[in-house]
């Protein structure tokens, strides 16, 4: 029997996390994590910088990075000044970089689940969101059955448990929206409902979020700025090879 849940029948689905990405299978899939994963992708691939995604940050990420010879990101408060972390802005400013593992629990972690499935991947934000819909539209004029799925990561509550971001929703929306198609699931045209609700008043919505609050405390408004960047990439990270790489 078919699962109720996987939205079979439409091209276009959407759902949270990785159960979500796992249940709703899709034949090109966009990850979309805001605060902060995809944006950090986004901004590597506008410098020409491959992004090798990784679960943890432990030892075994040491020795990944130097398997693929890259630089491997560290924890935003032992970044300092000069280093390179999950922050985007910290990626913007870094020198002499071709190649950074860069580990996050739920952008990254889906997108290394979703490489196994022999899905399209592609990391997707407020900054490319359009560009990564006329990239999909083009894919789809040579694999018209092909079904489009947006996974928003979500975040984690202490005990371990999805707390959809309100960020991603808007995030996966926007991209769902500039897609422009008509046969989107319910959960797809929902997701872009609530993007086109705010599309008018971002930023400040992304600084007013609970993740967009929890970074500033943190004290990074810098990438919730940069997040905020609607549209302004060109760049569609596509992952091949256990790497997310600029499509051309």
């Amino acid at each position: 029997m078919t699962s109720p849940y996987a939205q079979d029948g439409f091209g276009v689905g959407f759902d949270w996390g990785p159960v979500g990405a796992e249940v709703v299978a899709g034949d090109i899939v966009a990850v979309v994590d805001v605060l902060s994963f995809t944006t950090a992708v986004t901004v590597a691939a506008d410098l020409g910088i491959d992004v090798y995604p990784y679960r943890w940050r432990d030892e075994t990420a040491v020795v990944y990075a130097e398997q693929n010879s890259a630089t491997l990101a560290v924890g935003r408060s032992a970044a300092g000044p000069d280093g390179v972390s999950l922050s985007p802005g910290s990626i913007r400013r870094v020198t002499g970089i071709t190649k950074l593992v860069l580990p996050s629990p739920n952008g990254s972690t889906i997108s290394e689940q979703l490489s196994e499935t022999g899905a399209t991947v592609i990391a997707v934000s407020l900054r490319n969101r359009t560009a990564a819909a006329a990239w999909v539209t083009k894919q789809l004029t040579e694999r018209p059955a092909a079904k489009v799925v947006a996974i928003a990561a979500g975040e984690r509550w202490k005990d371990g448990s999805l707390r959809p971001a309100v960020e991603d929703l808007w995030g996966a929306g926007g991209f769902l929206s500039a897609l422009q198609r008509d046969d989107l699931s319910p959960e797809a045209r929902a997701a872009a409902a609530a993007y086109e609700a705010v599309a008018d008043e971002l930023p400040r919505m992304l600084h007013e979020c609970a993740g967009g609050r929890e970074l500033t405390q943190y004290g990074f408004p810098e990438d919730v700025a940069v997040a905020a960047e609607v549209d302004e990439s060109r760049s569609v990270p596509v992952l091949r090879d256990g790497r997310l790489f600029r499509s051309t």
